[in-house]
């Protein structure tokens, strides 16, 4: 039997096993507090799992629990209950939070920064370079920064929050939630509680005793007691980053064009990696939770593999992905290939994927799809927007601007870049139900398509095989990088429809237009 040590965590005190666990392990599987998150473990790069230890910010996944021994560490959970209110209502109010699951963790970094006094617009940049938020695009987290610090507006200068200095108070929740729904593409709560990571992520709802499933290199999935002892009879490899270099698949069509286009494999990115679990015969926990990993989960397999395991086992299993297994199982928007002329026709090759032919006609009809087939990893047409964005976009570069984009759902976005650098955007998508929300969703949208034209990408081998499997190695732009996004809602009665993906396909129909 292992010694034990003493753990000190947020003011009580636990003795746990000394056999080599990291502190986030030891938090979630061993004390059953969730509030920190595993985004990445054990790659220390999404800052999900941030905790403070004797009052400063730590990554719980690669810290030994045995180094923290005696120490005080104190997770969301556990700051003081006016720190977390003010937070939280911070975050509710300018829309800062979506899914809620990076959120606990940035809470615990800004609430150690503002104990310092350090809420200025360049000392909270400082603080999120050791966090990753795929949902908000960044700025609604500074405007939050800025109301806790006292900025009476929580504007500062991150742009027009017009919405964001608001408190909840009279704000009809329930609506809140059905625009949430709508953007995200899977059912949504909006709340505080969410905000401090409560909106029920299927790996913290499993029961306590529940055996842990991962998956190992060779596809085989290892069932132990914990996440600990499952890694180690699993053979769990660290992904790393690739000197392989990005390439582009498809060629663009031979011809004379006015317009030409290629993208390659872009990773959906969400934080959350795909989890589920289930009792013997019973029906599995939903992999999306409180949010639709942009599409990228829809087909997750998380919930199969739960309910098989635990009738094998006779017992609960939660299944967990490890963002290596995100990388190489989740599926990539398709990349294309594309000539457009100035009449609007032209030719798109696109890698073979169901369904995105359609969605690639829905705008742009005069485009001849030829489907191809290309050794690289599943792609799928319900990642955001996949390939009527790109569609779009194209044909959009042919006006002289703005960029103007109608989705298929009906929603239209208006994007322009100015010379500073500020995106500016407008979007009518029926009646908005919540502005925070849909002001929220639009700000991430802008944030994912800047990242998408400029920087996203993974590296692919020749033989097909994801390169690039650690998450800072997606290309997500940080929050620095980021440029200040005003958002225009425009007034409309009509049934409200999905206005984000519009707005990410006319960013990236700008960005594209400014970088030339």
């Amino acid at each position: 039997m292992p010694d034990t040590i003493t753990l000190v965590v947020d003011e009580r005190s636990y003795e746990v096993p000394d056999d080599g666990a990291s502190l986030l392990d030891v938090l979630r599987d061993r004390l059953g507090l969730h509030s920190a998150k595993d985004g990445c473990a054990p790659q220390g790069q999404c800052g999900c799992c941030t905790v403070l230890v004797d009052g400063q910010p730590r990554v719980a996944c690669v810290t030994p629990a045995r180094r923290v021994a005696g120490r005080q560490v104190t997770t969301a959970a556990g700051l003081p209950a006016e720190t977390r209110q003010r937070w939280a209502a911070a975050l509710l109010a300018t829309g800062g939070s979506q899914c809620g699951f990076c959120t606990p963790g940035i809470v615990v970094r800004l609430a150690a920064a503002a104990a310092k006094g350090r809420l200025g617009r360049a000392a909270v940049d400082q603080a999120l370079l050791a966090h990753l938020c795929r949902c908000t695009g960044w700025q609604t987290i500074h405007e939050a920064a800025a109301l806790v610090a006292g900025d009476a507006t929580g504007a500062g200068d991150t742009g027009d929050a017009t919405s964001a200095g608001g408190a909840s108070n009279g704000r009809d929740l329930d609506a809140a939630a059905r625009r949430a729904t709508l953007e995200g593409g899977a059912p949504q709560r909006v709340g505080a509680d969410v905000v401090l990571g409560e909106g029920g992520f299927a790996d913290d709802t499993a029961p306590a005793d529940a055996l842990v499933a991962v998956r190992g290199d060779d596809g085989t999935w290892a069932v132990d007691a914990d996440v600990t002892a499952a890694r180690a009879a699993a053979g769990k490899v660290q992904g790393r980053r690739t000197t392989v270099a990005v390439r582009w698949p498809i060629d663009v069509p031979d011809g004379e064009w006015e317009r030409t286009l290629r993208t390659t494999w872009v990773e959906p990115a969400y934080l959350e990696p795909d989890a589920s679990w289930c009792a013997p015969g019973g029906d599995p926990a939903s992999a999306l939770a409180n949010g639709g990993a942009f599409g990228g989960k829809q087909a997750s397999d998380a919930g199969a593999l739960a309910r098989r395991l635990a009738d094998e086992h006779g017992r609960a299993v939660r299944v967990r992905y490890s963002r290596e297994d995100v990388v190489r199982l989740g599926p990539k928007r398709p990349p294309l290939a594309a000539g457009l002329r100035a009449d609007g026709t032209g030719v798109v090759r696109v890698a073979r994927t169901p369904g995105v032919a359609a969605a690639i006609a829905a705008v742009a009809p005069g485009l001849h799809i030829e489907e191809v087939d290309v050794p690289g990893p599943s792609t799928s047409a319900r990642v955001r927007a996949a390939g009527w964005a790109e569609a779009a976009a194209l044909v959009s570069s042919l006006t002289d601007g703005p960029d103007r984009v109608t989705s298929p759902a009906g929603a239209r976005a208006t994007a322009h870049l100015d010379a500073g650098g500020s995106v500016r955007v407008s979007v009518r998508c029926g009646r908005p139900l919540d502005e925070i929300v849909l002001r929220s969703y639009c700000i991430g949208a802008a944030h994912q398509a800047l990242g998408w034209v400029r920087s996203e990408a993974i590296a692919v081998d020749d033989a097909g095989e994801p390169q690039d499997l650690t998450i800072r190695s997606f290309g997500v732009l940080r929050a620095q990088d980021m440029p200040t996004v005003h958002v225009t809602i425009e007034p409309d009665d009509g049934e409200p429809v999905n206005g984000s993906d519009a707005v990410f396909a006319a960013v990236a129909a700008a960005a594209w237009r400014a970088a030339g």
